[in-house]
């Protein structure tokens, strides 16, 4: 049967349960753009999208949706792994480096972790953005090249590859200019899509709620995480969600490279065969980075049966810090994917020496009190202003732009005490981002209440 764009269009705005076949024959249509296939224009598929974002979509039309933009374009077959393969998402945040950690220390308890990842996304930050600040390290690798780290270390982090659910790619950058981004069943099909392409038995999503979250209240958050665990439960992936607080930057940097430095030097610290050791207060300043790694590569260990709960998984994952296996297997994922491994491995050894912007201004604070609150997204839209991110796709990053956080919400404070330092390498870009910073962080007399990290985990 011929599926025609407009028929798929007329029946989703007027409220009707689109068919399986029908979301199938739209999105070949879209991708193939042959003539076998009725081609939707542009201006159809932005309708197509608006409908959707109007009416909203079923839990069969979004898994038939989902299961269209996976299958649009080539997929990562994992079954020569012979492992339970895993991976975690994160819908966004300011400070976000828990992949870092968690790739490697998955893989070091003998999972598979191919993981696929984005680039920095409006206030939010990228993992692929901070990896290529390692000198020579390759994000965009062949399946086959990514199949063949993943069986000798246990993970791999690498970009979409352009044939990699192309469905995606397309319908993304019309909902940018269509006022579609915020829907929930667009975003769960979008990231569902490219996550299960990899071909996973276990998923597990860090859904951001808060100021610093492109879901900032609580019920939107919830609803996103039930639809992407309902989504992938449906397409036969243990799918957990964990709903977390994105109140402040997470750990004591955000940037590329200072959060890839932050990582690292955990890594090391923890390492026994490494001579280095991170202050008190600088580990004070990471253990929610930590608390949020080790709760979520918990529940990794647990889906993939290393671990009989969720908390021995966090046990667990702990040790493989512990042990230094983790911080092993993370350089021999660089020394794998990088062209040139003495640069890389320089820069990792000594990570605060390679650290070098050229200009930095230290925000004191003006009163004391108490670190109240702050709101999290304008402390994300003054990292990227910095030069950490992009005004718009393409744009170039900056390695070394970023803050550093010396206070957490709830520490007592003093008048001029440090509250951040600013890092960019153009002086004339320090401006702004400081005034952004200085208007949004707030000291009170009143000592707040200091918010759980992890506020909930949604199963099917």
């Amino acid at each position: 049967m011929t599926i025609h764009p407009i028929d798929v269009i007329q029946h989703k705005r007027d409220g009707l349960v689109l068919s399986d076949a029908e979301i199938e024959g739209f999105i070949q249509a879209l991708v193939k753009r042959d003539a076998e296939h009725p081609t939707p224009t542009d201006a159809q598929a932005a309708a197509f999208l608006m409908a959707v974002f109007v009416r909203g979509l079923n839990a069969q039309e979004l898994a038939a949706l989902t299961h269209a933009m996976r299958f649009s374009g080539e997929v990562f077959d994992s079954s020569p792994l012979q492992g339970f393969v895993v991976d975690k998402h994160s819908t966004g945040g300011v400070g976000d480096k828990t992949s870092l950690l968690i790739a490697p220390i998955v893989a070091a308890a003998g999972l598979k972790d191919p993981m696929i990842s984005g680039r920095s996304l409006g206030h939010t930050g990228g993992t692929l953005d901070k990896l290529e600040t390692i000198p020579g390290f390759r994000t965009q690798l062949p399946l086959e090249e990514m199949l063949a780290i993943v069986r000798k270390v246990g993970f791999a982090m690498a970009g979409q590859t352009p044939k990699l659910v192309p469905a995606d790619r397309i319908l993304y950058e019309l909902r940018d200019h269509t006022g579609t981004v915020e829907s929930p069943y667009l975003i769960t099909a979008s990231i569902m899509s490219k996550k299960l392409a990899e071909g996973l038995n276990g998923l597990v999503l860090d859904v951001k709620t808060g100021s610093g979250a492109f879901m900032q209240r609580d019920e939107d958050a919830r609803l996103l995480a039930r639809l992407m665990v309902e989504t992938g439960e449906l397409a036969g992936t243990k799918t957990v969600a964990l709903l977390t607080a994105m109140d402040q930057p997470l750990g004591r940097f955000a940037g590329n490279w200072v959060e890839v430095q932050e990582c690292v030097e955990l890594m090391q610290h923890f390492s026994p065969q490494i001579d280095f050791t991170l202050s008190e207060e600088k580990l004070r300043l990471s253990a929610d980075l930590l608390e949020l790694t080790h709760a979520l590569a918990g529940h990794m260990l647990h889906l993939g049966g290393k671990a009989a709960t969720p908390e021995d998984g966090a046990d667990l994952s702990e040790w493989m810090l512990l042990d230094g296996s983790a911080y092993r297997n993370f350089l021999e994922m660089v020394e794998l994917q990088s062209d040139s491994w003495e640069a890389a491995r320089a820069a990792l050894e000594r990570p605060a020496e390679f650290h070098r912007p050229a200009a930095m201004r230290v925000l004191e604070a003006q009163s004391g009190g108490y670190l109240a609150g702050m709101d999290c997204r304008q402390v994300g839209w003054a990292v990227q202003r910095l030069g950490a991110g992009r005004a718009k796709p393409g744009d170039p990053v900056s390695a070394h732009a970023g803050i550093e956080m010396h206070v957490k919400i709830g520490d007592r404070i003093e008048k001029r005490q440090p509250l951040i330092t600013l890092y960019s390498e153009d002086p004339d870009l320090l401006h702004e981002p400081e005034a952004m910073l200085r208007e949004t962080i707030r000291v009170e007399q009143e000592m707040p209440d200091r918010a759980k990290l992890v506020r909930e985990v949604l199963r099917r």
